[in-house]
């Protein structure tokens, strides 16, 4: 669906040194993985035999067994279209390997043979093994009636992704050759492993997975040898993982005894844009690996195991959320820092109106104070009401700016407009954009007086939801010395302002933040309830969609699909496609605010700095048609 595709990886019960018996367990896994549309389901490091068969690799009755039992599970890809990934000892003139068959349509297409052999502690494999460099180069091993590719460099390339094998003990090694598979195109990695458990080795595995496919730009699956080898002298815990672009995207439970299988789905377009978009990716040299075509496989039918996120700009883990909106107020803070310092200024000065964007704003000032060891009341809070300004944000306004020690000033702006309409001739029964607008304008023009008056400058609020739509008004809220909430969105600002509640000892303030982060957003430029997301939609949807469309490029139907997996319990259909047609209209038409927007630190991934991060021209005709025109009939 859309481009997706499932892999699965899977831990089979076992016997030790018992083929016919592993190949029953594997093969009623492997169904279980098809049955799930997967493309591709691996299994363990000599999953045919078990990995702690110790010296009975020597016997050739248990290499012959697994061949044979090879043979039998590769005759049953011929039913499915899942690539089948799976281990076993493959015996080559006088030297034994560690392979994994690549089985589809009913055969074995290749091995990927194992390179760095361990040998310290209880890794013992240079007793029986042979590294795949001791081949011959482009070595063809004789499998019954076919000649198969029998090497480490290998790309294994379906019609829709290409994927590559690196052992678990290789893919840690210094020289991890899962960089060259990557640089030679696979997008998946498939790791095999027979590693042991320590109190710490899941957390290290973890590390190392997200580590290697952030830094690849790729999707790696991990299956581990299982409890049901030998535990003479460690355990295997049989821990299977997925991990795409710095994430675990699937894990399942180790010390299973019941045998095991886990999904994850991905894209890999996804993973060529990204690596498309990192030119020290594509400046590295690419290596000279043999390719092996595969036929087609299934592809994901429903996103069922997809790494979708609702939220996309909040970690999904409590713990990791804190962490990151810490880290976010850190950035925030010192950039401000150095800009305050960089412009000789002596006040900060932000419109305060008890909403989330000036909320933020505010926190982030305060902290910049404390950083540069300056009084708080540096910071200047300028309350403005105007027409449409409700008691409950007024008074959260007063509360919080009094409450963090700022300077507090109200400034009323209802005469200074009416003077305005006045002077221009409009009718202030007319509420339209001219209504709206000269109240923000207004504020704007105070708030740069105020600064002038104080030698400080003028710290924008506006954030990065309302960047991407252009839901602000242009030379009024639009504008600033420094604009510190760019790059964070509606969604991530919530999070951080209830973050700075939970942490707050003063009890009334912390009640204040949490009051702002349940108001609902609104401008309060009309007399009565004025509910932005009532107008143009959840926030929720507008930071969705803006995540996937500039950090994986999906258009106007993938980015429905995708909200509509994501949000089939949240919200209806066609709120979501009203709202996905809502965020192309405005993001394309409002690239001249973004153009001449003040400067503010980066944060996100996505991000739509125009002088850096996000360049189009204002009168980009791109996505202005829903569908080109089709083409005439011969």
């Amino acid at each position: 669906m859309n481009g997706f595709y499932r892999i699965a990886a899977a831990v089979p019960q076992l016997l030790v040194a018992d083929p016919f018996f592993n190949a029953e367990k594997i093969l009623a896994l492997y169904k279980q993985a098809a049955e799930k549309n997967a493309s591709l389901c691996l299994f363990p490091e000599l999953a045919l035999t078990g990995c702690s068969c110790g010296d009975l690799f020597e016997q050739k009755k248990l290499l012959d067994d697994a061949l044979s039992a090879l043979e039998t599970l590769a005759q049953e890809t011929a039913s499915y279209r899942t690539i089948l990934a799976v281990g076993l000892p493959i015996l080559c003139g006088r030297r034994l390997f560690n392979a994994v068959a690549v089985c589809s349509a009913g055969k074995v297409s290749g091995f990927a043979v194992k390179n760095f052999i361990p040998s310290f502690r209880e890794h013992g494999e240079t007793r029986y093994f042979s590294s795949a460099s001791a081949l011959p180069e482009n070595f063809i091993l004789p499998f019954g009636r076919e000649l198969l590719p029998f090497d480490s460099d290998i790309v294994f390339e379906t019609p829709d992704f290409s994927f590559s094998i690196v052992f678990g003990s290789d893919i840690a090694s210094v020289t991890s050759p899962a960089a060259a598979c990557a640089a030679a195109g696979a997008q998946l990695i498939l790791v095999p492993a027979s590693e042991t458990e320590t109190v710490f080795a899941s957390d290290e595995r973890r590390t190392l997975l997200k580590s290697e496919s952030s830094r690849l730009t790729a999707a790696i699956a991990l299956a581990n040898a299982g409890v049901h080898e030998s535990s003479g002298e460690a355990l295997y815990a049989g821990e299977a993982l997925i991990a795409v672009n710095g994430k675990i995207t699937a894990a399942n439970t180790p010390f299973d005894r019941c045998g095991n299988v886990i999904f994850s789905d991905f894209k890999p377009a996804w993973i060529d844009l990204h690596r498309r978009a990192k030119t020290n990716f594509n400046d590295a040299p690419v290596p000279q690996f043999r390719q092996v075509a595969l036929e087609k496989t299934y592809s994901s039918p429903d996103l069922e195991f997809s790494a979708i996120e609702q939220n996309p700009f909040i970690p999904a883990d409590p713990g990791e959320a804190d962490r990151a909106c810490s880290r976010i107020f850190d950035i925030q803070a010192a950039a401000l820092a150095k800009r305050f310092l960089s412009c000789g200024a002596q006040r900060m000065v932000l419109g305060l109106s008890g909403g989330l964007d000036s909320t933020l704003a505010l926190l982030v000032a305060v902290r910049c104070c404390d950083l540069l060891q300056l009084p708080r009341k540096t910071v200047c809070s300028v309350t403005m009401p105007g027409f449409g300004t409700s008691g409950r944000t007024r008074n959260n306004a007063a509360l919080i700016a009094e409450a963090a020690g700022t300077e507090l000033r109200t400034i009323p702006i209802n005469d200074a407009v009416m003077q305005h309409f006045k002077d221009i001739g409009h009718d202030p029964e007319n509420h339209n954009v001219v209504y709206e607008n000269s109240q923000a304008r207004e504020r704007t023009q105070i708030l740069m007086d105020v600064a002038n008056a104080l030698n400080g400058i003028v710290i924008g609020t506006g954030d990065l939801s309302e960047i991407a739509l252009g839901w602000s008004t242009f030379n009024g809220d639009h504008m600033s010395m420094y604009c510190v909430n760019c790059d964070v969105p509606k969604t991530l600002m919530r999070s951080m302002v209830l973050s700075a509640a939970a942490q707050e000892h003063d009890t009334a303030l912390a009640n204040a933040l949490r009051d702002i982060c349940n108001t609902p957003v609104s401008p309060e430029l009309l007399p009565g309830a004025q509910h932005t997301e009532n107008i143009i939609g959840s926030y929720q949807l507008h930071d969705f969609f803006l995540w996937y469309f500039i950090h994986y490029g999906e258009d106007q139907d993938g980015l429905i699909a995708l909200a509509s997996a994501a949000f089939k319990d949240t919200f209806p259909q066609e709120e979501i496609s009203r709202t996905c047609s809502i965020f192309f209209r405005r993001f394309m038409t409002q690239q001249f605010k973004r153009n001449a927007a003040p400067e503010g630190p980066r944060i996100s991934p996505v991000s739509l700095n125009a002088s850096s991060s996000w360049r189009m021209p204002s009168d980009s005709a791109f996505f202005s048609r829903k569908k080109s025109l089709a083409k005439k009939s011969v």
